[in-house]
């Protein structure tokens, strides 16, 4: 038995010593030494021999080891040396693997959670609801009328109907989310609806036919258009981390009366006048209105006893003021380079 370690010993030697690299030398110590090694093997294998021959056995067999992990690392630093003197890079095989980099948040993400958790702090719910939407959502029940271009194919994607009843599309905005909540709830409430939105129209650096979009409603006793106000002002303070300033220009949606449009202090330059607000220190932000009255009805409100607000601002938007990018289908594109500065 000893004399058949030896003559392993000597086998496993001779191989290690004639190894030309660290690849083939890390294969020999396996073959040998490793965890399924010839004479890994055989000391498992003394358990089985008598007890008189198992005492020798082993101790031929250690010695045999250790001998061996002396030679290989004896020729592990001499082949390193060489790949160091031939100018390659010594390879530690014994080192920790690559480590895998993590991903991260895409920056509509990071602008949308932001977003969500300032609105939570000024008591606002997010509502969610589904982006295959029917007419009725849509269209109808937000005082939009029949003939109205908004539903033209130029502007909204219908599909092939399932039957005769309704008409499916994909919602070219989140404010059917508010119809549903308003069928569910009763008042008063305050709820934003972020969410994705489709709209068949030609693609720019200001626009995409597939967009985020942030609504919020709120409905309650002698709710008015200061309230939305100091609420939309605070919100943009605190999400730009700058004073902001709001103003309310007149304007026309079917689903708000009165109805306007939102601007805001330039965060740029800090309303001093440069090349993204066109030199007069202000950004058109948004659309927004006191929720109109055919509104409040199609969803079993009366008006005489409650009002509210809404608006609605692309994500997208906030988030190329955010972070001064000026090509919305960037964040569309997938390219490493733009995302990972995030």
């Amino acid at each position: 038995m000893a004399l058949n370690v030896k003559t392993l010993e000597n086998r496993a030697k001779k191989t290690l010593l004639e190894a030309q690299d660290l690849e083939q030398l890390e294969g020999v110590f396996k073959q040998y030494l490793g965890s399924k090694g010839e004479l890994t093997l055989f000391l498992r294998s003394l358990a089985k021999l008598p007890k008189a021959k198992r005492k020798s056995a082993g101790k031929a067999a250690n010695e045999a080891k250790a001998t061996l992990s002396i030679v290989f690392e004896e020729q592990k630093k001499k082949l390193q040396k060489g790949s160091a003197q031939k100018g390659q890079e010594p390879f530690d095989v014994t080192a920790p693997g690559t480590r895998i980099e993590r991903g991260h948040l895409h920056p509509i993400t990071l602008v949308q959670r932001r977003a969500e958790n300032i609105f939570r702090s000024m008591g606002f719910e997010i509502a969610q609801g589904p982006e295959i939407e029917t007419e009725w959502y849509n269209f109808d029940a937000l005082n939009i009328a029949k003939d109205h271009p908004a539903r033209d194919m130029w502007d909204t994607f219908w599909l092939k109907p399932q039957n005769q009843r309704e008409r499916l599309l994909l919602r070219t905005h989140t404010s059917p989310v508010q119809i549903r909540y308003m069928e569910s709830h009763e008042p008063p409430l305050r709820i934003i609806s972020p969410g994705r939105c489709f709209r068949y129209e030609a693609t720019d650096a200001s626009h995409e036919f597939n967009f985020y979009q942030l609504e919020g409603l709120m409905v309650g006793k002698d709710v008015t258009a200061s309230n939305f106000k100091a609420v939309i002002q605070e919100f943009l303070t605190r999400l730009f981390a700058k004073p902001v300033t709001v103003r309310l220009r007149p304007t026309y949606f079917p689903f708000t009366e009165p109805s306007f449009e939102v601007d805001a202090s330039c965060v740029i330059c800090q309303a001093k006048g440069c090349s993204v607000c066109g030199g007069d220190g202000w950004l058109e932000l948004m659309g927004a209105g006191m929720v109109h009255p055919n509104v409040l009805k199609a969803v079993g409100y009366n008006p005489k006893d409650w009002t509210g607000f809404a608006f609605g601002v692309g994500i997208e938007r906030l988030a190329m003021l955010k972070y001064r990018v000026n090509d919305i289908r960037l964040f569309f594109g997938g390219d490493l380079k733009f995302l990972q500065q995030f």
